[in-house]
């Protein structure tokens, strides 16, 4: 299901009326709780909820004091409703999903992005979360700018935007024995 976005930052965010797909952006802190509660249903054994959040180094970059978050505001809903499609095509029982990411300036320890899935069973929950966390980073149009001791650029590990259904399964991946 796609959930279209009147406004791509907004500031309060609230889950949708209707659906299971729940995606957005805000300059306010992310509603973790009520992300979590919404994806909770009664044909669901398992949500699982991942939270990024802003951690006080990066890869050479010691003493990160915030980050700021950019997003390219028309798209990035559009990217992250078709993260959700392909989490529904690869797993078909899947219940709810979430994907929220704030922009703006975040302090240390604050909660950048959450992904939540739920799913009748835990191990298609946890992968399942794993691949659309995996797909945000790598397909949606979202840019961290770090400010550290001594420092400030934009984050490492950058990826060139990549279509949600080229993304690797890292699941399948293991039990292939390959690697990404």
């Amino acid at each position: 299901m796609y959930v279209a976005a009147a406004k791509a930052t907004m500031r309060t965010m609230h889950p949708p009326a209707s659906g299971d797909t729940w995606v957005g952006l805000t300059v306010d802190t992310l509603p973790i709780a009520e992300a979590y509660e919404w994806a909770v249903r009664a044909d669901c054994g398992a949500v699982v909820l991942f939270s990024g959040t802003v951690r006080n180094h990066a890869e050479g970059r010691e003493g990160v004091d915030h980050l700021t978050y950019e997003a390219y505001d028309e798209q990035a809903p559009i990217k992250m409703n078709e993260i959700a499609l392909e989490v529904r095509r690869r797993w078909p029982s899947t219940g709810a999903v979430v994907l929220l990411h704030r922009t703006g300036r975040l302090e240390l320890g604050e909660s950048s992005v959450v992904v939540v899935v739920s799913s009748p069973h835990r191990p298609e929950a946890f992968e399942a979360g794993r691949y659309a966390i995996d797909a945000l980073k790598a397909s949606v149009p979202i840019w961290k700018h770090e400010v550290w001791q001594g420092g400030s650029d934009w984050g490492t590990g950058a990826n060139v935007v990549t279509a949600a259904h080229d993304v690797a399964d890292q699941s399948s991946l293991q039990r292939s024995g390959g690697t990404q």
